[in-house]
């Protein structure tokens, strides 16, 4: 796998010195540095807020909750120079310094990022929170493939209306607050993207990380198809330990969207189906009795329905209303708040 990763560097390295101009910007724009003036410097200031209640059908007890409160900026200071920070001001109540990097742009369809950023991992868990279909993430988006890390990131980007896109990168391994440990291993992510028809993608990933004494690796493939008002996915992650540490992992998440068009109030509802399940994991941290990998999260399975009212075609003003339905396996323990629940959560962008 480590040979695969750095050919995948190599091959991004080749493009860095054959490529040639003109140039992206942060937000995808391509820019010829002649043209450029002083508007394109300007950050440009986004927000995402989203307020949910809970009501645990089991417990039969309810919460409010401010599950997001993000403000980023983004921006240029160079025709060849991008940079984004981003922090939550309310992640489930905390304070959490999310994206911090500088992304330069050295040749063509070339990004080297250096700094904080969501590894290049998943099709699921890559996604913002304003640009999520249902209220609570997946299990892939969650708790199996979620990696935010600190490191750096090579990016290739090969045509326009079909393009072919490949992420890698190098990081830590040991999250955002623990960056002063050094570290003799070598954790890495890669992800590739194909477009084989304007609304039909394939998604590759791989990443081995080595969080405390066991190596992780784990392995993805999605795709989704939007045609008319459907949007279909499906994305299956397969994760193993090294010399057998613990049982290999296997996640799985799938659903169908449908938009239906309204002419009063909101512009769509839409209709959602999910089913996603996962099998024993662990976060790779062993027991401090018995020195085994412990599990941290028990088998389940989980069928989600829910309505989406919005305001805007985009992900940009949302009602969404979601019932989950949860069945977990004999011997598994149930977190109260990975019980059967309904979710009313309204979700704003700016």
């Amino acid at each position: 796998m480590k040979k695969s990763m750095l050919a995948l560097v190599g091959i991004s390295l080749f493009y860095t010195v054959s490529a040639q101009t003109p140039y992206s910007n942060e937000d995808g724009k391509k820019v010829d540095k002649q043209e450029l003036d002083i508007k394109d410097y300007l950050p440009e200031i986004h927000g995402t807020i989203r307020s949910k209640f809970e009501y645990q059908t089991q417990m039969q007890a309810g919460r409010f909750e401010v599950r997001n409160a993000r403000i980023s900026a983004t921006g240029n200071i160079l025709p060849t120079v991008a940079y984004k920070a981003e922090i939550d001001l309310s992640d489930e109540g905390q304070i959490k310094m999310l994206d911090a990097y500088a992304r330069l742009f050295p040749l063509k369809d070339i990004t080297v990022t250096a700094g904080q950023m969501r590894v290049p991992f998943t099709i699921d868990a890559h996604r913002s929170p304003h640009q999520q279909y249902f209220a609570n993430r997946s299990f892939i988006a969650k708790q199996v493939g979620n990696v935010r890390d600190v490191g750096v990131t090579f990016g290739y980007r090969q045509g326009t209306t079909l393009p072919i896109i490949i992420e890698g990168g190098f990081y830590n391994g040991s999250g955002l607050t623990n960056q002063k440990v050094w570290h003799k291993e070598v954790n890495y992510s890669a992800k590739a993207q194909f477009f084989f028809a304007p609304k039909l993608n394939l998604t590759l990933s791989a990443q081995s990380i080595q969080p405390y004494t066991v190596r992780v690796s784990s392995y993805d493939v999605g795709t989704y198809y939007e045609f008319g008002r459907f949007h279909i996915e499906g994305e299956y992650l397969y994760k193993r330990y090294s010399d057998h540490a613990y049982a290999d992992v296997h996640a799985l998440n799938s659903f169908i969207n449908y938009d239906l068009p309204l002419r009063k109030v909101f512009q769509k509802m839409s209709f959602l189906v999910r089913y996603d399940m996962m099998t024993d994991q662990s976060e790779g941290q062993p027991d401090e009795t018995t020195g085994l990998l412990k599990t941290d999260d028990y088998k389940r399975h989980r069928i989600t329905g829910g309505i989406t009212f919005s305001l805007s075609k985009a992900f940009q003003t949302d009602l969404r209303l979601n019932f989950e339905k949860y069945l977990y396996a004999k011997n598994s323990i149930a977190k109260e708040s990975e019980q059967d629940k309904a979710v009313l959560e309204l979700m704003i962008r700016f």
